[in-house]
């Protein structure tokens, strides 16, 4: 008497909780390749370009000071970046942010 036909039928579908799972299921697809994703790969590429730095590249820190690199210390995680000719200073390598050019590989002995 109080219940409309049209909402007693809809009260027994069960595929209804897979029709509004769908809408989140898929925004958590389009996160992933949107964002998570290219973040993945931009860290990973940091990551390679912080491995491959040599002696005589020049390159940016995060601080916004560019130099020239003089010394790769293999074992710890820091390098010696030279500024100017009087001005020497020691950098985390991954405070790096950017090779601007690459010089050639030089043996240290």
């Amino acid at each position: 008497m109080f219940i409309t036909p049209a909402y007693a039928q809809g009260i027994g579908g069960g595929s209804d909780f897979f029709l509004q799972l769908l809408p989140i299921l898929l925004m958590i697809v389009i996160f992933y390749f949107l964002l998570f994703r290219p973040q993945q790969q931009r860290m990973a590429a940091h990551r390679q370009m912080v491995e491959n730095i040599r002696r005589g590249d020049t390159v940016v820190t995060q601080g916004g000071m560019i130099g020239k690199v003089t010394r790769v210390k293999d074992g710890e995680g820091e390098i010696e970046v030279e500024l100017n000719e009087n001005n020497r200073v020691r950098v985390i390598r991954g405070t790096i942010a950017e090779v601007r050019s690459k010089g050639d590989p030089v043996k240290e002995g």
